[in-house]
C-alpha cells in the first residue's frame, strides 16, 4: 500500500549523522532493502543523488523506493546485527540473500561430569566440556564416536555418576566390553580420567599412539593364537586409518580457520567453504545464495560472512577469502566479539594458502556449473510458479500470498490457520493460527469472516502505531481461500467493510477433493495440471489444511475440546450421556425430531427443542 504523504526528499533532510539500519519500501510497503551505516545521513542520501555512480543493483532498487524509516543505533557494530536479523527476518529483494540454513555436528565431551561421557552435539554451549568440529558429515561423527567406545570403553548412558553407582544394573555396553561400567564402580575415577584423556589426545589427531598400541596387542594375540582377538585389533586399526585420513593436513600451524571463495552468474552464486580445525582440512560445504546482476564476489563474500557467522556457533580464529569485502574492520570486531578472541579477515597473496582459497574457488565454479540446471527447476517451482499465478489472475506482481482455512470436529472447537508464502516459498515464521471466539456450531463462513477480520484488524492497527515489526503489518499482495464463491466472498465483504484492496482467488477441488482451479472475479479460472503453478497451488493448499488441522489436534490432544453437546443449553452430564447412549453418533442425533428424543430419559420436551434448534 503507498504512503503517499511519504516525501523523500523532506525526509532526507531529517536524517540523523548517526550510526544505524535504514529500511526501504516499494510501492506496496514491502521491504525491498535493508542496509546500515555509520551516518544515515550520508549513506541514505548517496541512494537519491543522481550524480552518483551507484551500479545496475542500486539504480533498479531506487526506481522501486517509495519511503525509507530508520533505526538509530550506538555504534556500527549494533547497526551490523540488527541488519542482520532484519534481513533474515523480511528477505528483502535486494539484498544477497542465504538460502541454505545448514547445521553441522560436533564431538563433545562432557569434561564436566565426573565420568565424562563422548556424545554428537549440534551446537556449541558454554558448558565447560570439549568439542571438536565442526564436521560436514553426521555419519563420520557416529563413526568416530563407535570408535572411541570400541577403543577406550567410556560410558554412553546418562545416568548421574557417582550419585547412581549400584542402583541399577550395568547395561549391554559392559557385556560386549565397550564399557567398564563405571555405574557399578567396576573402575575409578582416576583410572577413567586417564582413559578420557587418551580420547583427547585421540580426538586432536594423535593417531600414531593409538595405531602402536593396537599392532602390538594384534601381534601378541596373534603370537598367542587367539586369532579371534587378532582379528578384532586389526579391524580396530583399520577404522582408526579410516578416521585419520579424513583428517587431511592443509598446514602445519594447527590454527582454526575457514576457507572462503564464491563464484557466481546472473542471479545465482555459490559460496564454498574449507573448514580447517588444528591445521587439519576436516570437510568442505557449498552456500547457494541468490544476488543480484552485476553484484561482485566481495558483495557477496561481505552478505555471506555476516548471515551465516550470524548463526554458526563455531567461529574459527581466520577467515581466508579470495577477496577484500568493504566491511572488514567492523566484520572482525563482530565477529571477535562473539568468539570472545582475536578474528581475521585475510586475502592471502602467495604460497599455500592462496592454492588453498584457489581451490576453493574452483570447487565453487563446479558446484555452480553443475547445479545451474537444479536452480532453474527451484526457481521455476517457486518465483516462476508465482509468476504463472499472476499472469493467470491478470496481476503485475505478486510476491507474498496467505492462504486461509478453518477445521473443526463436528462444529465445535473451530481453529482457523492462516500460511504465508514469499516468493513461492513457505514463510513459517509468519504462519498464524487462530482459535475462534465467536462462533458456536459448524459455520465454516462465520469462522472465516472471524479469521480474517481479526487478522487485517490488528494489521491495520499496528500500521497505526507504526509497529513495522509487528506479526500482522506485512498484507499480501495475493489472499488464497480454500474453497470457492462462498469464501471468496466472505474474504471480499471483511476487506470492503475495512476499506482494503486486495485480490482474492478461491482454490476450487473438485468431487475428489483435488485441486480443480481458481475462483477469481465470479468466474473459475482452469489451471494446466501439469503446471508448476498448479503445483504451488496444490502445495499451498495442503499447507494450510495441514496447518489448521495440527492446531486442531494440539488442542484435542490437551484435553481442550468437550463434546458439542456441552454447549446446548439445558444440556448437562446427565442428558448428554443419556443422548449418547441413545444415538451412536453427532449426526443420528442432528437428524432426531423433537418427539424423538423428548422420549429419551432425563430429557423432557424443553431440553428437546434445545437440542433440535441448536442443530437446525
Amino acid at each position: 500500500m503507498e504512503n503517499n504523504n511519504f516525501d523523500i526528499q523532506e525526509e532526507l533532510k531529517k536524517l540523523p549523522g548517526r550510526p544505524g539500519v535504514y529500511i526501504m519500501h516499494d510501492e506496496k510497503d514491502h521491504i525491498i532493502y535493508v542496509g546500515k551505516a555509520i551516518s544515515l545521513k550520508n549513506r541514505v542520501r548517496q541512494y537519491f543523488q543522481s550524480s552518483r555512480n551507484k551500479g545496475v543493483k542500486i539504480e533498479q532498487m531506487v526506481t522501486h523506493i517509495r519511503r525509507f524509516e530508520y533505526i538509530v543505533t550506538d555504534s556500527e557494530l549494533e547497526a551490523l546485527v540488527l541488519e542482520c536479523n532484519l534481513i533474515k527476518e523480511h528477505h528483502p529483494k535486494y539484498n544477497t540473500m542465504l538460502m541454505d540454513d545448514k547445521t553441522y555436528p560436533f564431538i563433545k565431551v562432557t569434561t564436566s561430569e565426573a565420568f565424562p561421557r563422548v556424545v554428537l552435539s549440534r551446537k556449541m554451549l558454554k558448558d565447560k566440556a570439549r568439542y571438536f568440529g565442526p564436521y560436514t558429515s553426521s555419519q563420520a561423527v557416529r563413526d568416530t564416536i563407535d570408535l572411541i567406545h570400541k577403543l577406550y570403553h567410556l560410558r554412553s548412558c546418562n545416568r548421574s555418576l557417582p550419585r547412581d553407582i549400584g542402583k541399577e544394573r550395568p547395561c549391554l555396553n559392559y557385556h560386549i566390553k565397550q564399557c567398564e561400567a563405571p555405574c557399578q564402580g567396576y573402575i575409578s575415577q582416576e583410572e577413567y580420567g586417564r582413559a578420557v584423556n587418551e580420547v583427547l589426545r585421540f580426538l586432536n589427531g594423535n593417531y600414531d599412539t593409538v595405531l602402536g598400541e593396537l599392532e602390538e596387542k594384534m601381534n601378541a594375540a596373534s603370537e598367542a593364537l587367539e586369532f579371534e582377538r587378532a582379528i578384532e585389533y586389526r579391524e580396530l586399526i583399520n577404522s582408526v586409518k579410516k578416521v585419520a585420513q579424513k583428517q587431511k593436513i592443509t598446514d602445519s600451524s594447527g590454527e582454526d580457520r575457514d576457507v572462503l571463495a564464491v563464484a557466481s552468474q546472473e542471479e545465482d552464486a555459490v559460496v564454498q567453504v574449507f573448514f580447517i580445525r588444528g591445521g587439519r582440512l576436516i570437510g568442505r560445504d557449498h552456500f547457494y545464495l541468490r544476488i543480484t546482476k552485476g553484484e561482485s564476489a566481495s558483495e557477496t563474500l561481505n552478505s555471506f560472512i555476516l548471515q551465516y557467522y550470524a548463526g554458526t556457533p563455531f567461529i574459527p580464529a581466520e577467515l581466508m577469502l579470495q577477496d577484500e569485502v568493504e566491511d572488514r574492520e567492523i566484520l572482525e570486531t563482530w565477529l571477535s566479539s562473539k568468539r570472545g578472541q582475536k578474528v581475521t579477515l585475510r586475502v592471502p597473496k602467495k604460497g599455500t594458502k592462496e592454492k588453498l582459497v584457489e581451490l576453493a574457488q574452483e570447487n565453487a565454479k563446479m558446484v555452480l556449473t553443475k547445479d545451474k540446471e537444479r536452480l532453474k527447476r527451484e526457481e521455476g517451482r517457486t518465483i516462476g510458479a508465482v509468476k504463472e499465478i499472476a499472469a493467470l489472475l491478470g496481476l503485475d506482481e505478486v510476491i507474498r500470498m496467505e492462504a486461509y482455512d478453518i477445521s473443526n470436529t463436528n462444529g465445535f472447537e473451530s481453529v482457523g490457520s492462516m500460511v504465508v508464502y514469499e516468493r513461492g516459498r513457505p514463510k513459517r515464521n509468519d504462519y498464524r493460527k487462530f482459535r475462534i471466539k465467536g462462533i458456536k456450531g459448524a459455520d465454516d463462513y462465520g469462522s472465516m469472516r472471524e479469521v480474517l477480520n481479526r487478522r487485517f484488524t490488528h494489521g491495520l492497527r499496528e500500521r497505526q502505531e507504526n509497529a513495522e515489526l509487528g506479526k500482522f503489518t506485512a498484507f499480501p499482495d495475493l489472499i488464497m481461500m480454500d474453497g470457492g464463491r462462498g469464501q471468496v466472498n466472505v474474504a471480499l465483504q471483511v476487506l470492503e467493510e475495512l476499506h482494503l484492496d486486495i485480490p482474492v482467488c478461491g482454490m476450487v477441488k473438485d468431487d475428489h477433493h483435488r485441486t480443480r482451479g481458481l475462483y477469481y472475479h465470479n468466474e473459475e479460472i482452469p489451471i494446466d495440471r501439469s503446471s508448476e503453478a498448479f503445483r504451488l497451488i496444490t502445495r499451498i493448499q495442503d499447507e494450510a489444511h495441514r496447518f489448521a488441522i495440527e492446531y486442531h489436534r494440539q488442542l484435542r490432544g490437551k484435553g481442550q475440546v468437550h463434546s458439542i453437546l456441552d454447549d446446548i443449553e439445558g444440556i448437562g452430564p446427565a442428558r448428554r450421556k443419556a443422548l449418547m447412549r441413545e444415538y451412536l453418533s453427532l449426526d443420528e442425533i442432528k437428524k432426531a425430531s423433537v418427539e424423538e428424543l423428548s422420549k429419551i430419559p432425563s430429557m423432557n420436551e424443553k431440553a428437546a427443542e434445545s437440542v433440535y434448534k441448536f442443530f437446525h
